[in-house]
């Protein structure tokens, strides 16, 4: 049974057994509440969190170790001579039996160890899954019966069950947090890889972009070049032009539907508006080089301009349009949440509606208009389909929108692709590029709260 099956089972028998405590807690009283301690519901709730909890404990621990000691005890049974290969290759033998297992494609032809280890493997799985369902079935059994006995008139199961929300929210945060510090350690590890065999200095002050290294010493004409700057400046020349794009239009399309838009115009307004963030990315892209590339290209020719075929004009517009959304749905609701009182206390003082706009309603939704930039700016630093398809992969140093150019992102993208050694300088500056993009996203984090504290103390 798969985990999900399992997972939605558990989410059924937590409904019912909500439905029970709460069932046999008015029993208790002959149906009168008052002589309960709690609302019924938190019975309920509390019935449902010992179903549902222990189970889901298992079920994740189970699928954190199943796979691991199942492994372990069919490599055990292997031959000596498999058993004695070096890591990788036994690692890589056992991936081709668990897949010989489950029916998917092996690297080599199945001899009949490997097929014998795979029947083992299927057996291991059916008793671990059998194992599995059986020690599912009688913890939530358990933990139901051990709720509904505790159920009394002055059984205090509010607090309980608060205290156990309580704790279920601590971890999710904490799991949250332990991710991102997971994700950051992840890459500056491999990033401090890179830079032993990149200096640093290279890497940051580099003015060529060209991770072609050798991979033989007899091999020439790839020593590497590995400087960020014409990936950064590509980056930010693209999300400039962006947000050019995004925020002008963004912003007044949110004072126009907050301010000046009618309730009809806007209940089909806003949605239609919102749907530029519902379209995929690689339709922007084809959108991008399909469309607007070439209408560039023959409007510059036009008028005496040499426009590339993929060029950063081309994929920021692009860019522009599909993170407005971001700017003018976020600003819209700040912008809604500006009390009314300021609105008629600008106007009892022989304000007009539009300074009204530019000089109370702004500047109180600041704190929130410039979060919803901040946010079109990260989307539109990380976004790599558009790039790929509109402004190409050359990693040229200028300032000129009308050439090609490529991103961080893209970049990292176009060295992780396919098989890749991981011991290589190629391969670890995709991890490189990732801690540069990671401290460029974090400044401009740090920013945005400068300001946002700045004003939000002058206008609060």
């Amino acid at each position: 049974m798969s985990f999900g099956v399992l997972f939605l089972s558990l989410l059924l028998l937590s409904v019912a057994a909500y439905w029970l405590g709460r069932r046999y807690s008015l029993r208790q009283t002959e149906g009168d509440r008052r002589q309960l301690h709690s609302m019924p519901r938190y019975y309920g709730y509390y019935v449902a969190l010992w179903t549902a909890l222990p189970a889901v404990f298992l079920l994740l621990l189970w699928q954190l170790l199943d796979q691991g000691l199942i492994a372990e005890m069919v490599a055990a049974d292997l031959p000596a001579a498999i058993r004695s290969l070096p890591g990788a290759e036994l690692h890589l033998y056992l991936n081709d039996v668990i897949n010989l297992a489950r029916g998917n494609i092996t690297s080599t032809a199945a001899d009949p160890v490997m097929q014998a280890a795979a029947d083992h493997f299927r057996y291991l799985q059916s008793l671990s899954d059998m194992s599995l369902l059986g020690s599912l079935i009688a913890i939530v059994i358990a933990g139901a019966a051990l709720a509904v006995r505790q159920i009394n008139p002055d059984f205090r199961s509010r607090p309980r069950v608060e205290a156990s929300m309580r704790w279920m929210l601590i971890l999710s945060a904490s799991i949250a947090i332990v991710t991102t510090v997971g994700i950051v350690l992840s890459v500056l590890f491999e990033a401090i890889r890179f830079f032993q065999m990149v200096p640093l200095t290279d890497f940051l002050f580099g003015l060529q972009w060209s991770p072609q290294v050798a991979l033989r010493e007899d091999q020439v004409g790839a020593s590497g070049a590995f400087g960020i700057v014409p990936l950064l400046a590509g980056t930010m020349l693209v999300a400039f032009i962006a947000m050019l794009v995004a925020v002008p239009i963004g912003l007044m399309s949110a004072i126009y539907l907050a301010e000046f838009a009618g309730r009809h115009l806007r209940t089909w307004a806003k949605p239609l508006l919102e749907i530029l963030a519902g379209i995929p990315t690689v339709v922007y892209g084809f959108f991008a080089a399909l469309v607007v590339a070439p209408m560039l290209r023959n409007g510059g020719s036009l008028i005496g301009l040499d426009v590339s075929s993929e060029s950063a004009l081309a994929a920021g517009l692009v860019m522009g349009i599909m993170i407005i959304p971001f700017v003018s749905s976020l600003s819209d609701d700040v912008i809604n949440a500006v009390p009314q009182t300021m609105r008629d206390g600008s106007y009892a003082l022989g304000a007009t509606r539009s300074e009204t706009i530019l000089r109370v309603i702004i500047p109180a939704a600041l704190p929130g208009i410039v979060g919803s930039v901040l946010l079109a700016a990260s989307r539109a630093i990380g976004e790599t389909m558009i790039v790929v398809m509109a402004a190409g992969l050359t990693a040229n140093l200028t300032a000129n929108p009308l050439e090609s150019v490529t991103t961080i992102t893209v970049q990292i993208v176009t060295l992780l692709v396919g098989d890749q050694e991981f011991d290589s300088p190629k391969t670890l500056a995709a991890f490189a590029l990732g801690l540069a993009l990671f401290i460029v996203t974090l400044l401009l984090n740090v920013l945005a709260l400068h300001v946002v504290r700045k004003y939000r103390e002058e206008y609060e």
